[in-house]
């Protein structure tokens, strides 16, 4: 059937503006489809509550008028900016950047934007105005990628006042946490070595006061202390390559050295280059095992064992999370600690002879 002007049909030639020759708004759509401007609210928040028929003729007068619902209005019909705002440190980081492009394809299935803030420091200050940026800008909820204590205390005092889930760093105080397995992937990475024969595992530490770091660093203690092996001192680095082969020559120049843990796979590389330039051959004189699985730990000369994090896994996950506590109160998820494996490649073997 068609409709008369006075029904509400558009006219031929303006089909795309509205009779004051202003850009269609909501109350022409829902004028043109017969329907309430509540209709088409719920239509456009895709609530369950609307008929197929309906939901179809709202989508037919969109198409015709050629009106495209603005941010502001889905936040005016929803109570909701549908913007959801991200804190991350160190971003440059494989693990702080797989999990960042993990959120926001998650987002954005989900039907969500994501403002995402980068700090190079982790004061008080400049992450209470980070809070408060998001908080300004309407974000329905925030995820923190809080890879240090400090950051952690940082945001427990920041007393956020919408949905809030914290990357590692648990504050204590019920906030939904997503976390890798640091522990349980130490623990695998030394109870490999040892298997191998050597004597004990040295240690190439991430810096302390990294959650992850201090993890790793106290499961591998925890584990030579359990297998009556010496808990040799740890080398702390600071996550890069330089640091790793700077630590790696240390270790290069001591011959009971014979098996090294590196808490991440950049200073493992590093540690790599240390022992090929000291003349140490791997694994036939010294077996090292990196964390991450980065892309190019299968390509290193040799292929580096490693411990793999489903950064992938953790960015969804937390994404999930924060949507459960945005659409109402929810408790603290079941599993928020995701799981880890060791990867055995041939930078590991059997500790040498004699």
């Amino acid at each position: 059937m068609t409709r008369s002007a006075s029904d509400g049909a558009v006219p031929k030639g303006r089909s795309r503006r509205n009779f004051a020759g202003s850009r269609p708004v909501m109350d022409d759509v829902a004028r043109l489809a017969g329907v309430s401007k509540q209709t088409v609210s719920r239509v456009l928040n895709d609530h369950p509550a609307v008929r197929p028929e309906t939901r179809e003729a709202v989508a037919d007068a969109m198409r015709t008028l050629g009106y495209r619902p603005s941010r502001s209005a889905r936040s005016l019909a929803s109570g909701r900016t549908r913007m959801l705002g991200v804190i991350t440190f160190d971003a440059a980081r494989y693990g702080p950047a797989s999990i960042l492009t993990a959120i926001n394809t998650a987002a954005q299935d989900a039907g969500y934007l994501v403002s995402s803030i980068a700090l190079d420091t982790a004061d008080r200050d400049t992450v209470v105005r980070a809070v408060d940026r998001l908080s300004a800008e309407g974000a329905d909820g925030v995820i923190a990628i809080a890879p240090q204590l400090r950051v952690g205390k940082a945001l427990a005092e920041a007393r956020l006042d919408i949905p809030l889930v914290v990357l590692e760093n648990d504050l204590g105080d019920g906030t939904p946490l997503v976390t890798a397995d640091s522990r349980t992937g130490a623990r695998a990475a030394v109870e490999h070595l040892l298997r191998l024969g050597h004597a004990t595992v040295w240690h190439i530490a991430g810096p302390t006061g990294w959650t992850s770091a201090d993890r790793r660093i106290a499961s591998w203690r925890e584990t030579l202390d359990e297998a009556g092996a010496e808990v040799p001192e740890p080398l702390i680095g600071d996550w890069s390559a330089d640091s790793g082969y700077a630590l790696g020559r240390r270790l290069a120049r001591r011959p009971d050295v014979t098996a090294v843990f590196v808490s991440n796979d950049q200073m493992a590389l590093g540690a790599l280059r240390a022992f090929h330039e000291a003349g140490r051959r791997v694994p036939e004189d010294v077996s090292v095992v990196g964390y991450d699985d980065i892309p190019e730990a299968a390509h290193l000369l040799p292929p580096l064992t490693t411990v793999r994090t489903d950064f992938a896994e953790i960015g969804t996950r937390s994404l999930r999370l924060l949507l459960a506590q945005i659409d109402g109160p929810a408790e603290q998820s079941p599993e928020p600690v995701v799981a880890v494996e060791l990867i055995v490649r041939d930078s590991t073997g059997p500790a040498p002879k004699g």
